[in-house]
């Protein structure tokens, strides 16, 4: 068995790559990522028979290297219509809810965003109806205010 990994050390750094990969898949951060092209690099090290403590060195050079390169760009191309990501409350800011009790002007109601249940005030005192669909314009605390979508 350990004749067999010492002559074929490639599979181990492309398993190594695969399970990174598959990782960054449930993380989504890039520095994973950046751990698995140091792996598949080392592949060619290995493939090449250079010793086994080359082949970490590499592999730790690599990785490092493409989490200051190459993580970057990626954020950078995946994310570029979000250079801000808004998250919590602040990612309600705009989104579109169905009122389950009447806003009566400047009585709070009740209005399902996303499945979660707000308190909300209209944001011109008029009266919403149960049913109506609503887009969050601002929000104070817990109280989401809201305008009618026509």
């Amino acid at each position: 068995m350990y004749d067999f990994l010492n002559n074929n050390l490639w599979l181990f750094w492309l398993f190594i790559g695969l399970v990174c990969l598959i990782t960054e898949m449930t993380l989504g951060t890039f520095f994973v990522f950046c751990l698995a092209i140091g792996a598949f690099f080392t592949v060619i090290f290995s493939l090449l028979s250079c010793p086994f403590w080359f082949q970490i060195v590499a592999f730790a050079v690599l990785s490092v290297v493409s989490i200051f390169f190459v993580r970057p760009v990626m954020i950078r191309f995946l994310h570029k219509e979000h250079n801000e990501r808004l998250s919590n409350v602040d990612a309600l800011i705009g989104r579109v809810g169905v009122v389950i009790e009447d806003i009566k002007g400047e009585s709070n109601g009740y209005v399902k965003i996303d499945g979660d249940e707000w308190r909300a005030v209209s944001c011109d005192s008029s009266d919403i109806l149960n049913g109506e669909r609503v887009r969050v314009v601002k929000m104070d605390s817990l109280v989401v205010t809201v305008e009618r979508l026509n």
